[in-house]
């Protein structure tokens, strides 16, 4: 059966012509499944809109060629051409809609116009392109400082890693399937440890993924602290598939092009696992609905390594491989500020071990 998938998307230039980026974002049912965003260089507002058209539904046919596609654009323009209801006269504008018409079957997409505020996601993406290239990579610069500013009461996660394991000292594989190892005595220990110090952070609200490992550490804090826990799989390891209990040397010995492939880029998944890219976008959509539902409050998730890894890596708006750069200990506390009305993210703290010495 077809999938049916609906995507937004928006592309700005910063004096048309000028420094132009653009945004997509494809969702399946309630779950932002890919964010895609690209700086193009010098080009016209169309030229944007129609690049983020374009790479959207690239993407969508790699995940499924006979998909339904929902496309909703803030661009009068675009989505009149596209629709067939108006002529589009210039070649370059010809151009870019015969590469849209490629990208995915015509008779599958259905064309709709939405107010700009509809399109807000697409659109700071596309900004996001445009103020990475122009600050090396960083995050916009001021807009963090104008929002520090405030006195809107932003949300407060705590992320903890969960305590050592069997596999934790060799550095096995341990994602969201079996051996799904308990803590070890170490472990135990170390949640114990994790648990008094976010006791001194007044949680409000205590969340765990599920998995043996992190519900026996979010015991540890409920106790410390009171809260009941809320398990949310949303919040698992990122799935290593056929790898799960392997150690590096074995993989690479039992795998060595898939493992080659998997140090290269965040896109490729192990056999039967997730990739670090769908994970990233997982955790996005989890960090999104977690500040929806609780906003302004302190919140613990209890959680693994790939997850944090991810979370650290939203806040401070690195690139997808930035996760190769990152590393979380068992039982650390990392933090995140997030302001509800716009869902700006700051990362606070990361790795904190202090408690454990």
């Amino acid at each position: 059966m077809a999938r049916h998938f609906m995507m937004t998307a928006d592309g700005g230039s910063r004096g048309n012509p000028g420094p132009a980026g653009y945004g997509s974002v494809v969702h399946e049912g309630n779950v932002v499944i890919a964010e895609l965003y690209e700086y193009i260089g010098i080009a016209t507002n169309n030229v944007a809109e129609y690049s983020g058209l374009i790479a959207g539904l690239t993407a969508i046919h790699a995940l499924d060629p006979q998909a339904q596609v929902d496309v909703r654009m803030d661009s009068k323009l675009v989505v009149e051409q596209m629709s067939g209801r108006w002529q589009i006269k210039h070649p370059e504008m010809r151009l870019l809609a015969q590469q849209a018409r490629s990208a995915h079957p015509g008779s599958l997409i259905t064309y709709t116009w939405i107010p700009r505020e509809e399109n807000a996601h697409a659109d700071r993406l596309a900004n996001r392109a445009l103020d990475e290239k122009n600050n090396g990579g960083s995050k916009p610069k001021n807009i963090l400082l104008e929002r520090l500013r405030t006195s809107e009461v932003p949300t407060m996660i705590y992320f903890v890693r969960h305590g050592e394991t069997i596999l934790t000292p060799d550095r096995r594989f341990s994602g969201s399937g079996e051996p799904n190892p308990p803590l070890t005595k170490e472990g135990l220990v170390q949640a114990a440890l994790v648990a008094a110090e976010v006791a001194k952070l007044d949680p409000e609200i205590l969340v765990a993924s599920p998995l043996l490992r992190t519900t026996q550490t979010a015991e540890k804090i409920s106790t410390s602290t009171g809260l009941p826990i809320e398990f949310d799989e949303a919040w698992f390891e990122c799935g290593f598939g056929t790898w799960d209990g392997l150690s590096i040397d074995e993989v690479k010995e039992q795998f060595p092009k898939e493992y080659k492939e998997w140090v290269s880029s965040t896109s490729y998944a192990p056999p039967q696992g997730e990739s670090y890219d769908a994970l990233g976008w997982r955790v996005d959509e989890a960090i999104d609905k977690l500040v929806a539902k609780h906003p302004g409050k302190r919140i613990v998730v209890v959680t693994h390594n790939g997850v944090i890894k991810q979370a650290v890596r939203l806040a401070f708006g690195g690139e997808s491989e930035s996760v190769f750069h990152v590393d979380i200990s068992p039982c650390s506390i990392s933090s995140i500020s997030i302001w509800p009305s716009d869902g700006l993210r700051a990362l606070r703290s990361a790795n904190e071990r202090g408690h454990l010495r």
